[in-house]
């Protein structure tokens, strides 16, 4: 039994433990499925399938198994005992259930507590006072049924697109008060520091008064007031005021306390103490939802609550993880998709700060008003004095019940705003349309319309399509636009499921629930660091430094309340570590920069103040900081040109040899030393390569294109000082390609070819079985791979990953070894067969990397370029599952997300080494890892 608190509040009990590491094993029977059948153990709170009981149901298994399915009417019948102290004689006393999957009957000793509750993410209590005995061994027996008899529960949040479950998952605990005592208030404060409470009293006999004082962080007491309660009084209201509060907003989450104490003749009966923010909401229609006074824009993402192994079933660390990570992608709102949930997350976002949409169920079909009227009470009651929600959701995508919009505010004195989450146009809400997944052009109609435009879900983050894909155009949409109040991408998390009937392997239930920015155990996807870029309050759009660059760096300023001049900012002169050394980079210099006066929303410049020689860096790190010091985001500025950071590596090695030619039947060969490059006759293309005698590299088959033609008109070879060369003249959309190996090993190619038109890649490949590959290093964008729509939240260094297989949504090795990546000056693969290198004197090159795909479907989206591994001009951008991208239409997106426009020539070289150039009698030494390695 855990331990008891007395005094003048609410005296608490737990009979269950308090979270998914905190468990007491109860006795449990459950009616069907797994373990069935007989009496056993389990551990509340929790779920019972993940503890070896019953079926597994995801709720849109009646969509796919079609009508005639049924769900696994399942019933879970719990039986514990506990003792009530006698210290709580004459107290009232109540058992509270903060949730339980789904019609919930309680008996205490045998005798019913009360009505069966039913609806599964809401606090429900019974008055257990006249059942339980005092000091004794008193028997608590809970039925709860994983389907309700209600079928308009069933439509609301079991038939839905996520995982379904049994039992008690949140905790269960007995509460004692004096029969005499508050029972809850409302509270609604105000930006202009007017405070008003409603105060809901029981058991009032006497005269008495409730003393109302406000307390800032500091606990010091800035307002008070006094009440008269007369007997039977079962509300009362207080009024008054506090002079210039700290406002709440998600900048500035300042918080009071009000303390209510309850007393008779000067003896104090019962204390409460809510925290609470003073902030004004307004939705002023036809312009914009306004908090405080000024117009906010949500930069917001879905959650659901979860952890793999337990459900939903979480504890508080998971809560306040997901407030840091959401917080940590730079955006400021959260939608509790698609019920309430736990009380600690909104706790978090309180102090923390973020705007909260609180959701009533209803995936797509509603409560019905009987059943739904009072979930909404309980859902208020305990959730209406947090300033982090600024906003009730009625349902989801047409699980609207029209009767129980006005019943918020019979709750809620604060009265905020009610929306309807929906996907269907037309269906705007009391100014406010929060239509699903519109795409860019559509989404242009709506914020010219009359409506207000704040989506509810968006850009759905399925596999490694949508998230952060094409967000860049949608926020820029949101934020210039009058109308537009911002949007939630779908959604926070994979909700992949640890099957106990599975061996413990992750599902997430094929293409349903791979839906996160993050994985299940919150693996961070490439999405989360460009979102982090896109959504960041101090926006730069500078992406390469000019050739007259002073210092001064354009800067706009996205916050809503913050001037940037309260913000931090440091920059880095570093310089790029050697292929042969460390990944990293080393610090030459650094410092930090005078954050500018630029207020919110407008615009100016940072001065850096570098020194006099900042151009001997090979790059400048620009970092920014908010005012609690967290980092906004890290941007890398380059330096240092391709062609100067590959010269010094042509110079090794430094040994030269005889280079010579030779034909056979099929190709050219370059001989110089114990290396052989071989050009096959018939297409120009790469043969085989010999680092070593004896030894052949299968990198081979290129340069072919990977969009246009290319047939063989005429091969030659000449010598051109102290190397060979060999030149190949093409008619099609290759022009021409040049193949020089010089007498110090490496081979250097040039090509040309010819792009008119729309292009998803442009450039070309080559053939190299990935199954020989252990790593990659490279000297460019990283650490993850980018799209064409997709290209923010990488940054320059060196980076290092090694060869895996992880398919974004379904498998979690993060960073994704293959992939697109930007950027690259230089890179060196090992494998079985040896390293190695490939560097361009050019700049923007992309390099792709074997077989993936990032959106799956009818067929796997983006289709990839032939070959396997590709030197790219140019990249396909990316869709999402329901941002019309299945038929590969990304274009729709917005500008990002149309395919590459080209028109003219491109040229390109590449210098390949096979081994490992190494200055001539040069021993290999250990290196010490870098201390300065960009992380994402």
């Amino acid at each position: 039994m855990s331990p008891l608190t007395f005094g003048q509040t609410k005296q608490v009990q737990y009979l269950s433990g308090t979270d998914n590491e905190h468990t007491v094993a109860w006795d449990f029977w459950v009616t069907g499925g797994r373990n069935s059948g007989k009496w056993s153990k389990i551990q509340v709170p929790g779920h019972w399938e993940q503890q070896g009981f019953g079926a597994y149901n995801y709720g849109r298994d009646y969509v796919t198994y079609g009508k005639n399915f049924r769900f696994n009417d399942e019933k879970g019948i719990y039986r514990h005992t506990f003792t009530v102290p006698d210290a709580w004689k004459g107290q009232k006393i109540q058992i509270v259930f903060e949730g339980s999957m789904t019609d919930t009957e309680v008996k205490i000793n045998g005798r019913v507590a009360g009505a069966i509750h039913q609806g599964s993410f809401y606090r429900f209590k019974y008055d257990i006072t006249d059942k339980v005995q005092f000091g004794k061994e008193n028997k608590l027996e809970v039925t709860v049924s994983k389907m309700s008899a209600d079928a308009s529960v069933n439509n609301a949040e079991r038939l839905a697109d996520y995982w379904i479950f049994g039992g008690i998952f949140r905790p269960v605990y007995l509460e004692a008060v004096p029969q005499s005592h508050i029972d809850w208030t409302a509270i609604d404060a105000k930006a202009d520091g007017s405070f008003k409470s409603n105060i809901y009293l029981q058991g009032i006999k006497d005269a008495s008064e409730v003393l109302v004082e406000i307390k800032d962080r500091q606990n010091k007491v800035v307002a008070s007031s006094t009440v008269k309660v007369s007997p039977g009084d079962t509300l009362k209201q207080v009024s008054l005021s506090v002079k210039k509060p700290m406002l709440w907003t998600a900048e500035t989450p300042n918080l009071y306390s009000a303390h209510f104490t309850l007393k008779k003749g000067g003896q104090t009966l019962y204390k409460l103490r809510e925290s609470f923010g003073f902030r004004t909401i307004e939705v002023r229609q036809g312009d914009g939802i306004y908090l405080n006074g000024t117009k906010i824009k949500m930069k917001g993402v879905n959650r659901h609550v979860w952890w793999p192994e337990t459900g939903r079933t979480i504890n508080n660390k998971i809560d306040l993880e997901d407030v840091k990570i959401i917080k940590g992608m730079n955006m400021n709102a959260v939608r509790c998709s698609h019920y309430p949930p736990d009380k600690a997350f909104l706790h978090y976002c309180d102090s923390l700060g973020l705007y909260v949409l609180d959701e009533l169920a209803g995936w797509q079909k509603a409560y019905s008003t009987t059943a739904g009227r009072p979930l909404v009470k309980e859902m208020v009651i305990r959730d209406c004095n947090h300033p982090s929600i600024i906003i009730w959701s009625n349902g989801n995508e047409g699980g609207h019940n029209f009767d129980l919009d006005d019943d918020y505010a019979r709750y809620d004195l604060s009265a905020r705003p009610v929306i309807h989450a929906h996907h269907k146009p037309g269906n705007d809400f009391r100014g406010i349309d929060c239509n699903h997944y519109e795409n860019y052009y559509s989404s242009k109609d709506i914020l010219a319309g009359k409506n207000i435009y704040m989506v509810t879900e968006f850009l759905h983050a399925q596999d490694d399509g949508g998230g952060a894909a094409s967000l860049a155009d949608f926020w820029d949409l949101h934020w210039e636009s009058k109308l537009g109040a911002g949007g939630f991408i779908w959604a926070l998390v994979d909700e992949g499921l640890m099957r106990t009937d599975l061996d413990n392997r992750l599902d997430t239930n094929g293409i349903n629930a791979p839906d996160g920015i993050l994985g299940p155990h919150r693996e961070k996807e490439g999405s989360y660091n460009a979102i982090k870029e896109i959504y960041s309050p101090v926006k730069i759009n500078l992406a390469t430094l000019p050739d007259n660059f002073n210092g001064t760096i354009p800067v706009e300023n996205r916050y809503h309340f913050t001037n940037l001049n309260q913000c931090r900012f440091e920059w880095e002169l570093i310089s790029f570590n050697a292929p042969d050394a460390a990944p990293g980079y080393s610090v030459k210099e650094k410092g930090t920069a005078k954050a500018p006066d630029i207020k919110p929303v407008q615009k100016g410049e940072l001065k850096l103040n570098l020194p006099k020689n900042w151009k001997e860096a090979d790059a400048v790190l620009l970092r920014a900081f908010d005012p609690n010091g967290d980092e906004l985001y890290t941007w890398s500025f380059k330096v240092i040109k391709n062609k100067d950071l590959v010269a010094p590596l042509l110079k090794i090695p430094a040994k030269e040899t005889d280079v010579t030619t030779t034909e056979t039947d099929t190709n050219i060969e370059l001989t110089a030393g114990d290396k052989v490059v071989a050009i096959n006759k018939k297409d120009g293309t790469l043969a085989f390569v010999t680092p070593e005698k004896g030894k052949k590299n299968s990198f081979k088959d290129g340069p072919f294109l990977v969009s246009g033609t290319a047939v063989l008109q005429s091969i030659k070879h000449f010598k051109d000082g102290s190397a060979q060369v060999v030149e190949c003249i093409y008619t099609g959309d290759m022009k021409k390609v040049t193949w020089k190996l010089h007498a110090n090993g490496w081979l250097e190619l040039s090509y040309e070819y010819t792009a008119n038109g729309e292009f998803k890649y442009s450039g070309v490949s080559f053939n190299y079985p990935e199954n020989y590959v252990f790593s990659a290093k490279w000297l460019g964008k990283g650490s993850y791979r980018v799209w064409k729509n997709r290209m923010q939240g990488v940054t320059h260094n060196v980076w290092e990953s090694i060869m895996n297989d992880a398919v974004t949504g379904h498998s979690w090795g993060y960073p994704e070894f293959k992939g697109y990546y930007a950027d690259v000056s230089w890179i060196q693969m090992d494998t079985a067969e040896g390293k190695f290198l490939v560097g361009t004197p050019q700049e923007n090159l992309f390099v792709r990397l074997f077989e993936f795909y990032g959106l799956s479907g009818p067929v796997p989206l983006p289709e990839l370029p032939k070959g396997d591994i590709s030197f790219l001009e140019a990249i396909p951008p990316i869709g999402g599952k329901l941002s019309f991208s299945l038929n590969d239409n990304t274009a729709s997106l917005g500008p990002l997300g149309e395919l590459n426009k080209l028109n003219g020539t491109k040229s390109r070289t590449l210098y390949f080494y096979f081994g490992t150039p190494e200055p001539e009698g040069k021993e290999k030494q250990f290196v010490m890892p870098s201390e300065n390695i960009l992380t994402d």
